[in-house]
């Protein structure tokens, strides 16, 4: 029996496992080329940051910031355009541009999560209305039935259920994996901020003492 044969036995619902399986894959690629996109060394690039600006080097720090793809360059340059500004103030540009940043990791995530979760209701939902197929069977022949009789109905069941939990464990697996990535990078962001808010701050008092003297 070919593969093709198999998957017809398993019904219109199989139709919809096989739509789960085709988004899992498209999110799980697109995220992971995304992630992998802005991925930097951040003590780098914050090394780098804090160089430029204790040479008073501010466009040249934010145009490295522009270079550099990722979060951190991102919450960086709003936190240094903020510069003059007050702790609060520069504080909460961090956390606005933070906030937007999150949400493009995050981006896809929760329909990869959902076909996660959908994915073996869909393969159950089949289980059910194979089960019912095959009752339907018993009951039209008045209980006189052999196995080819109830064949199609047990089919159903069984392959459905065994695409749902195909398509959903994996898809399981991979939200895991990609939340963690994005969750470790969030760290890095929050480490990052607060390195450049103190750092900030620090130049201005500094600089607050020159000026005075």
């Amino acid at each position: 029996m070919s593969l093709y044969e198999i998957v017809a036995k398993g019904g219109i619902l199989m139709l919809a496992i096989g739509a789960c399986s085709l988004i899992a894959v498209a999110v799980v690629i697109e995220r992971w080329l995304s992630l992998r996109k802005v991925q930097i060394n951040t003590a780098t690039f914050i090394l780098q940051i804090k160089n430029l600006l204790l040479k008073n080097h501010v466009e040249e720090a934010i145009a490295l910031c522009k270079r550099t793809p990722g979060p951190i360059a991102k919450i960086t340059k709003a936190a240094i355009e903020k510069r003059e500004g007050t702790r609060e103030e520069i504080r909460e540009a961090i956390e606005d541009a933070g906030k937007i940043e999150v949400y493009q990791l995050e981006k896809n995530l929760g329909a990869l999560g959902t076909v996660a979760a959908v994915s073996p209701l869909i393969g159950f939902l089949g289980t059910v209305t194979g089960m019912i197929r095959a009752f339907m069977q018993i009951q039209l022949h008045g209980g006189n039935v052999d196995a080819s009789v109830l064949a199609g109905g047990i089919w159903e069941a069984l392959i459905t259920t065994a695409a749902g939990l195909s398509v959903g464990i994996p898809a399981l697996i991979f939200y895991n994996w990609l939340e963690s990535k994005v969750q470790r990078i969030v760290f890095e962001m929050q480490v990052s901020s607060t390195e450049i808010l103190d750092m900030l701050l620090e130049k201005e008092r500094v600089h607050g003492i020159q000026s005075e003297s």
